[in-house]
């Protein structure tokens, strides 16, 4: 027997109370819903995340690791508690360790990874520094346990995720670190050294500079330069291994413009804390070159390298247009704090 056949209306009016509609539109509600909601928070979390790390204070930093007692705060405890702080600011900062995420909204996030880049380059040059110069008398003697085994560590690949991660490496070199603290800072003779020589502070200031020489040179390539080949000026017997043109033009692609200014940014953000707890381990050596006013005017320098960022955008004006360029105006403050090093170095070294 046939059914019968229901007017459209009628029809229509069945289906919309038919349960099984109900149950397909709640599914589509609620899978929209979810969307929407983890959209929303991916986007806030990725701008949360997006923010650069705040300085912390070296003082409270190394009087925190002795429980207050500031009568354990030996030379070279300043040092090793900066090193310390820039290595769990690297990993617990809002959104942890981010260049080596394979999720959302880490994978999504290039500023902060190259930020961490840049202080991960300036911690590398400090333990390295720490493991052959400052924690050795001279060059016959003994590396330093602890420190042999920080270096390594933090110079693992730092995008790595898995087996092992970048994490779990760094921490290893943080645990080197903390037992190298420990034995400064313990009642044991000869347990643990730390050297405030002229020659050594030199040696470290040496690679600071060539590092800011190279990041505002990047820097500077934002809105193109004509570079000339210097490699070889005032060597007439000097060679290079590949012949280069005498006139190059240098420019940044667009898309890596903010990528060389957050990694700028983070490395003078480690450098800066470095800076500040070396002038305290050094102070006398300082003050006996009269050059402690020398490096107090590099920090100021570096401090105004993390001004707040007003603008959304790292913008690339040209050199004299209406528009700022923000990456000119970080090689200007790392110029003028590299040729103050050079300076530094040179009153290193004659007093």
């Amino acid at each position: 027997m046939e059914k019968p056949h229901l007017p459209k209306s009628v029809t229509q009016v069945v289906k919309l109370y038919d349960p099984r509609t109900w149950r397909e539109k709640g599914l589509w509600w609620t899978t929209g819903l979810f969307l929407v909601t983890y959209l929303v928070l991916i986007l806030v979390l990725g701008i949360f995340w997006s923010r650069s790390p705040s300085t912390f204070d070296v003082r409270e930093y190394a009087a925190a690791q002795v429980g207050g007692d500031e009568s354990k705060l030996v030379p070279g405890t300043y040092t090793t508690a900066a090193a310390l702080g820039i290595a769990d600011t690297l990993l617990h900062k809002p959104g942890g360790y981010l260049s080596n995420d394979m999720t959302p909204p880490g994978i999504f996030l290039d500023n902060i990874p190259n930020w961490e880049f840049g202080a991960l380059t300036e911690l590398r040059d400090l333990n390295r520094a720490m493991r052959n110069e400052f924690s050795r008398s001279q060059t016959q003697s003994v590396e330093d346990k602890d420190l042999q085994v920080a270096d390594p560590q933090f110079s693992y690949d730092s995008e790595s995720w898995i087996l092992p991660s970048t994490e779990s490496e760094y921490r290893h070199g943080i645990d080197a670190l903390h037992r190298y603290f420990d034995r400064l800072t313990d009642d044991k003779s000869s347990d643990g050294q730390f050297f405030t020589r002229a020659d050594n502070l030199r040696s470290y200031l040496a690679v600071v500079e060539k590092r800011l020489g190279s990041l505002a040179q990047r820097l500077s390539y934002a809105v193109g330069q004509s570079h000339l080949d210097t490699s070889l000026a005032g060597e007439r017997a000097g060679q290079q291994a590949r012949p280069a043109a005498e006139e190059t033009l240098n420019k940044t692609p667009w898309l890596q413009i903010d990528d060389n200014f957050f990694e700028a940014r983070g490395y003078t953000w480690a450098l800066l804390h470095t800076l500040k707890a070396l002038s305290i381990d050094f102070e006398s050596v300082l003050k006996d070159k009269n050059a402690l006013v020398s490096l107090k005017q590099i920090i100021r320098e570096l401090e105004n390298t993390q001004n707040t960022i007003w603008s959304p955008l790292i913008l690339n004006g040209t050199g004299f247009g209406p528009m700022a360029n923000h990456s000119l105006v970080m090689a200007s403050y790392i110029s003028r704090g590299n040729a103050a090093i050079i300076d530094l170095r040179s009153l290193l070294e004659k007093g």
